[in-house]
Formats: C-alpha cells, sequence, structure tokens
C-alpha cells in the first residue's frame, strides 16, 4: 500500500505503469490498455465503522446514512447459503448468457465473456458520470445527477463483483468493492439530507392540515410544528452543507484518483479467472446467481411476514431501533439479485424483486426520517410544543415503516405460496 495514499497495488501478473492524464480526458473508456490498478485500502462496512469518520456528531444521525456503506456492507452478508437446485439455468431464466440479446449461438458464449460484457456497460456509465459531475459546474441539479449515475454504477459493479467473486480476480475484487462502497456512501449522503428534509416537511404540512373534531390536539401540535419545521430544516441543511464539502472533498482526493483508475482499467478490460474464460455461462453464472437469491429467502423466512401481514399490527412503534436490521438487510439482497438478474437475463426483471424492492427503499426512507425526527427532539432546552410535535412526526414516520412492510408482504408472499423457484 502506498503510505498515505490511496493505496494503489499492481497486479503481480502485470507490468508496471498504467494510464496517465485519465482525469484530465474525463476518464473515457479504452484509454488505459494494460493498466490493472487495484485499490487495497481497508474495507469501510457497515454504518458504525463510516460514522466514526464523519465527525459531524448529531448532524449525521440526522442525515443517516441513507444506504451509504450498502455495498460495503456485501462482506457481512456471508458466503453461499448451499447448493443451488437443478435446473437453476432454467429457472432463473437465463436469456442473456445464451447469445438472445444478439451475441453468439447458445452455449457459445463463456461467463468471463458475459460477465466482462457488464462489467464494461456498467463501467463506461460510472465513467460518463463522471464527466458529467465535471462539467457539471455550478449546476447543483446537473451535479446531483451525474452523482446518481455514479452510484448507481458503482453499486451494479460491486454487486456484480461480490455475486460472481469465484470467477473474477477476489483479491481484486474485494478491494475495489470495498472502495466502491466508500465512494457510494459518501455521495449518497448530501441527497439523503435532502430527500429526508423534503419528507419530513412534507409529513409536517400533512399533519397540521386542518381536520374536524381534531381541534385541541391539532392546536398543540399546530404551536409546534413551525418551529420543529424549522430546527429540521437548519440542521438537515447544515448536514446536508457538510455531506457536499466530504463529497467534494472525495471527489478530488488520492483515494478516488485511485478508484476511477481501476474502474476506467475495467472498461476495457474486466479480469476474470482462467476458470471464467473456459467454462460456459448457462453453466457457471445461474448456479451463483441462484446462490444469492437463496441468501435472500432465506433472509426472508426470518421476518414477521405473517405479523407485518396485518394492517395496523403496531409492530413498527416499538422503541427498539435493532428491530428495522433484518429489513434493510433483505433489502440489499433483493438488490443483490435483481442485478444479478440483470447479468444473466438482461431486459428481463421479475416484477416481484422490484417491487419489493421499493417497498424496503420506503421502508428505509420512513425508518431514517424518524431516526432524525428522534434526534432532533433530543436538542437540549425546546420548547415542549416543538418536542411534542416532532415525537408525532415520528410516530408518523414509524407508521409509514409499518406500512412498508405490509406492502413489501403482500409483493412477496403471493408467489411463494404458489411454490415457484423463487419463493
Amino acid at each position: 500500500m502506498t503510505p498515505g495514499g490511496a493505496g494503489v497495488a499492481q497486479r503481480h501478473d502485470q507490468p508496471a505503469g498504467g494510464p496517465s492524464g485519465l482525469l484530465g480526458i474525463g476518464y473515457e473508456p479504452g484509454g488505459a490498455p494494460g493498466a490493472r490498478a487495484a485499490v487495497v485500502d481497508g474495507p469501510e462496512r457497515g454504518r458504525g465503522d463510516s460514522r466514526d469518520q464523519r465527525g459531524q456528531g448529531d448532524l449525521w444521525d440526522l442525515c443517516g446514512p441513507y444506504g451509504s456503506g450498502d455495498m460495503g456492507e456485501l462482506g457481512d452478508m456471508g458466503g453461499s447459503a448451499g447448493t443451488a437446485a437443478s435446473g437453476a439455468a432454467a429457472a432463473s431464466g437465463v436469456t442473456g448468457v445464451t447469445g438472445d440479446s444478439g451475441g453468439p449461438g447458445p452455449g457459445a458464449r463463456t461467463a468471463g465473456e458475459v460477465l466482462a460484457d457488464y462489467l464494461h456497460h456498467q463501467s463506461t456509465d460510472f465513467l460518463r458520470g463522471l464527466r458529467l459531475h465535471r462539467e457539471s459546474g455550478s449546476d447543483a441539479e446537473g451535479a446531483g445527477e451525474a452523482a446518481w449515475h455514479l452510484r448507481a454504477a458503482a453499486r451494479r459493479i460491486s454487486a456484480t463483483l461480490h455475486t460472481f467473486r469465484p470467477l473474477t480476480d477476489e483479491t481484486w475484487a474485494d478491494q475495489l468493492l470495498s472502495e466502491l462502497g466508500w465512494l457510494s456512501g459518501t455521495l449518497a449522503r448530501e441527497h439523503a439530507c435532502a430527500a429526508r428534509r423534503d419528507r419530513l416537511m412534507a409529513a409536517l404540512q400533512r399533519l397540521t392540515s386542518p381536520a374536524p373534531d381534531s381541534e385541541e390536539g391539532e392546536s398543540a401540535l399546530s404551536a409546534g410544528a413551525a418551529r420543529a419545521g424549522a430546527l429540521l430544516d437548519r440542521q438537515l441543511t447544515l448536514a446536508r452543507t457538510r455531506a457536499h464539502s466530504a463529497a467534494l472533498q472525495a471527489l478530488g482526493s488520492s483515494r478516488f484518483h485511485a478508484v476511477a483508475d481501476s474502474v476506467a482499467v475495467l472498461a476495457s478490460e474486466a479480469p476474470p479467472t482462467r476458470a471464467a474464460a473456459e467454462v460456459p455461462a448457462a453453466e457457471a453464472l445461474p448456479h451463483l446467481a441462484e446462490q444469492a437469491h437463496r441468501r435472500l429467502t432465506e433472509a426472508v423466512t426470518a421476518l414477521p411476514l405473517s405479523r407485518a401481514g396485518h394492517p395496523y399490527n403496531a409492530d413498527a412503534l416499538a422503541p427498539d431501533p435493532r428491530q428495522d436490521s433484518p429489513w434493510h438487510q433483505v433489502r440489499m439482497l433483493v438488490r443483490l439479485s435483481r442485478y444479478a438478474q440483470e447479468v444473466i437475463a438482461p431486459g428481463h426483471p421479475d416484477p416481484r424483486l422490484t417491487d419489493a424492492g421499493h417497498a424496503l427503499e420506503r421502508h428505509r426512507d420512513a425508518a431514517e426520517a424518524a431516526a432524525a425526527a428522534s434526534a432532533a427532539a433530543r436538542t437540549p432546552r425546546i420548547a415542549p410544543a416543538t418536542a411534542y410535535a416532532l415525537g408525532v412526526l415520528h410516530a408518523d414516520q414509524r407508521h409509514e415503516v409499518e406500512a412498508a412492510r405490509y406492502a413489501f408482504g403482500r409483493a412477496w408472499l403471493p408467489r411463494a405460496r404458489g411454490g415457484g423457484t423463487h419463493g
């Protein structure tokens, strides 16, 4: 590892050297032949590890991780959940590995070729987002859109390296996965603060709208809602400003340059193993994708879906914040399974995975908005009416958590009862 820098290491099987001037040319794909830089800085996994490096106190709690470390936490999901079921290729709808998209005929493509094509596409999107971000200048909306493309491509690259890890250089894949998780989480926080502020302001507006037969409670809530809104706006705006500064600092760091160099190399040449270059795609890829889906189904089995399937069950209102963790884990596993399907069956998304993912994203947004309201309520010396309004806001968002769990169950269970492969 290079001391004090981004920790760039050269793969042992490649000559020294690398792409020059990539930042100056906008990281255009194909401009770095032969350079296989790998980032080897230590992993940042989960919410606790990244929070230690923020140094922003409760303001970061208000902003929340908003998916930060989604890819960094992949290493904590464990390994294979067992042998894939027989006939996994047919069950997974493996159209993308048999030439249905205009490539070679059935069985002609290797696992390495399919993975390389997908990684080339995603790394090109990453580099395009980087170029757009640099060209956006002072255009905040353009910069936000470019950051979204960067995060989306980073998540897909990381998920692919995680799911199909045995078909890549595992040391290289783990290093890049960790660094992309750091980058995605850093870029996500500014958007998190803005989205959370908008969500909470809209909820306050809805909760204080005139309603009949509730004059006393409405009066008490209205008395503190304005101050609660001002407090949240001030705190989340400050957190967003700090997140913006952190993102700009990250994008200018040597660590980010090393990540971008690695992605630039990936855009021109992916490093699958020799086995991946020889084994047919239809034989290797569905097996690994099915393992990812099996981990998902096992995690879903551990959720209290029978309880969550009853509206107004009040489980989400329990004070223990750890109750959200299994649902967040399932959200990331849904994402892994969905991205694996993009590799083996492009153009054929599973509607259940899509709907389940949307429900769990709403679950995350509501849970972290509730946490932001709770953190604001701990502000010293706030008026009782302000604390009351924040408490009502917290309860409202926890009800949204409950509704999202119910929606997930509705999206997931019907096909499971039908005995399908993905049940």
